[in-house]
Formats: structure tokens, sequence, C-alpha cells
């Protein structure tokens, strides 16, 4: 229970990485503050084992940036001092790259760059300066592999922008935050058991093809990702702070 006391917020909560997260910091003893979009059902479900008074589900919609404003202050809310923000939300879409025409391109852009950086920045910002005043805090950003080495396929270029962005802005917290206690670390996952890793797949000749150009031959579990964030929140090793730690099973070493 290393994080009991502690008050963390998720996004986009209710299924796949985020939901294995909060269930982790729920079971690590924390008090999870669990966000999505719609799915309140699946939110629900992801606190289900935690006792009354420490699972919140709270729903703003990530594809409007100024909707941020208003889940950090409900948040807020549900607990004065929030000891940690988990940057999960995100959206992939399949299309809207160099061969598709603009009006795809025009809607990829668009909304992930909405969905995918401009709202998690916004929300980092309310997350940076709670911290500063309480005296530190934690930051996870949920980056990927396509953020660092570019997408595998020229159709998902702007999601690759996007997750290269949010990577870049909390890179950023770390360098200047650091002297205030702010902790900020990136985790970038390459194939992971998620609908989002399926539909990537899909678009780069099948889960078999994926698959087998991975060096453990299998795909990251979302529980081992939710294991290594709940590590993260607990502040325990500070100067790690400003890394980016890959999780993708020596397919992709830098």
């Amino acid at each position: 229970m290393q994080l009991t006391g502690r008050t963390i917020l998720v996004t986009g909560a209710s299924k796949g990485i985020g939901a294995a997260i909060a269930r982790r910091l729920g079971a690590d003893g924390a008090t999870v503050i669990a966000h999505c979009n719609t799915d309140v059902a699946g939110a629900r479900a992801a606190l289900a084992d935690l006792p009354p008074g420490r699972g919140h589900v709270l729903t703003a919609d990530q594809g409007d940036p100024a909707a941020m404003d208003d889940l950090w202050a409900q948040a807020l809310r549900l607990a004065p001092r929030i000891d940690a923000v988990v940057l999960n939300a995100a959206i992939f879409i399949a299309e809207g790259g160099i061969e598709d025409g603009m009006e795809s391109w025009e809607r990829a852009w668009d909304t992930q760059w909405r969905v995918n950086v401009a709202s998690p920045t916004r929300l980092m910002k309310h997350a940076v300066n709670h911290f500063v005043a309480q005296g530190g805090g934690v930051l996870v950003t949920l980056s990927s592999w396509a953020g660092q080495r570019g997408a595998g396929s020229q159709a998902t270029i702007a999601y690759a922008a996007t997750k290269a962005a949010v990577k870049a802005a909390a890179q950023t917290v770390a360098r200047h935050y650091a002297r205030a206690g702010v902790l900020s670390y990136i985790v970038a996952p390459g194939v992971v058991r998620t609908q989002m890793s399926v539909d990537a797949a899909a678009i780069a000749g099948g889960e078999d093809k994926v698959t087998a150009g991975l060096a453990m031959g299998e795909w990251v579990p979302p529980e081992e990702l939710a294991e290594l964030v709940a590590f993260l929140a607990t502040g325990r090793v500070r100067h790690l702070s400003g890394a980016t730690l890959d999780v993708n099973g020596a397919t992709y070493l830098r």
C-alpha cells in the first residue's frame, strides 16, 4: 500500500491502459479520481474494488481543451490536494496521412491535436501550478514509441507528431520545475494489448505480422504499464524525473 494517503487523477480511465492504471493505483492505496469522456460505467468498473470514498469518476470531453479547466476544478472539490496526475487519455485515428485526401488530413491533425496535446497540456498547466503551490507533486505522461521513432505508417503521421509534442511538454516541466519539487516522467509504450493497438495493427498488415516483428513475440500487457506508473507515482526515484521510459519488450532500443 505504498500510495496510501495520496490522491491521483487519471485521465482516460474507462478502458485499456487507463483502467489498468486506475485499478493498480487503487490497489496500492491511493484515492483515485478516474476521468472518462462518456463511459462512466467503464470508469466505475476500474474502481470497483475500492472502498467508499477512495474512488471517484469525473467526465469531461477531452476533445474540448477548455473542458479541462472544469475537470480540474471538479477534482479539487473532491480533494483539495492532488498528489499526482497521470495523463493517459488519447485518441488514435488510422487515416489522414501523406497519401490521403486533404479533408481526412485536416480531421486527423485537428482532432488528435486537441485530444492528444491541447487538452493534456492544459491539464498539465493546472497540475504543475498546483504542485508548485503545495511543495511538489508527480506528473506521469503517456507518450508512445511512435513519438520517439516515428509512426510505422504514413497514415498515422499526426498521431506520432502529437505523442512527440506531449512528451516535449512533459520534459519541459521536468527541467523548469525540478527545484519546486515537481517530478515529471514520460512512459512510451510500444504495442500494447488495447483496442488502439488493434486498430494500428490493422493498417500495418494485421496482428500476426505486427507480433512477428516484436522481440518478445508478444504485446505489452496493460497491467505492466500500470505497475510502472504506480511506482513512478510514489516519487521514490526523484532523479529519474525527465526520463522517457520505453516499454516495448526490447523491440525498440535507443
